[in-house]
């Protein structure tokens, strides 16, 4: 087997992103957060191994999945001496997003379902609006606008 020319082990940033659908702007991004690296050539240009295909596509991923960055960065940073994500550490870090994953999918539920009542209503006062007025103090004095201005512009 012979060795792989250097100049096709390591990908230019154009090369990165053709190869993973990501743009060249993500890409950058990504470095900037730390999610990826680059070496610099004499001409200062970039270049990324190739284990960077496997980064990126583990980002994506979790991004498709609604993870944040932050977590993301979180998950890379627990690899062993910093190495590309392998199908077992997926397989860990999924099971350890799911929890988290259930919680938004219970409060988007749940904010979609307040957003039907405060639609329907028309009043943005409900008891129980987590939109225009949590804990709604307001609501318990009836439905529709509770806030009048007096002669002298100062609220009762």
């Amino acid at each position: 087997m012979s060795a792989i020319p250097i100049e096709h082990r390591q990908l230019t940033v154009g090369m990165l992103s053709e190869r993973s659908g990501a743009a060249v702007s993500a890409l950058h991004f990504y470095e900037s957060k730390g999610l990826i690296s680059s070496t610099r050539t004499a001409g200062n240009q970039r270049r990324y191994g190739r284990d960077a295909l496997r980064r990126v596509a583990f980002i994506r991923a979790a991004q498709r999945v609604g993870m944040p960055l932050a977590i993301i960065r979180e998950a890379l940073d627990g690899l062993p001496d910093g190495r590309t994500p392998t199908p077992e550490d997926w397989a860990g870090l999924s099971t350890r997003w799911r929890a988290e994953l259930d919680a938004r999918i219970t409060q988007l539920t749940q904010l979609r379902d307040n957003l039907d009542d405060c639609i329907g209503c028309g009043c943005l006062s409900l008891q129980r609006c987590a939109l225009a007025n949590p804990g709604d103090r307001l609501g318990e004095q009836g439905p529709g606008a509770r806030r009048f201005l007096t002669s002298d512009c100062s609220p009762h």
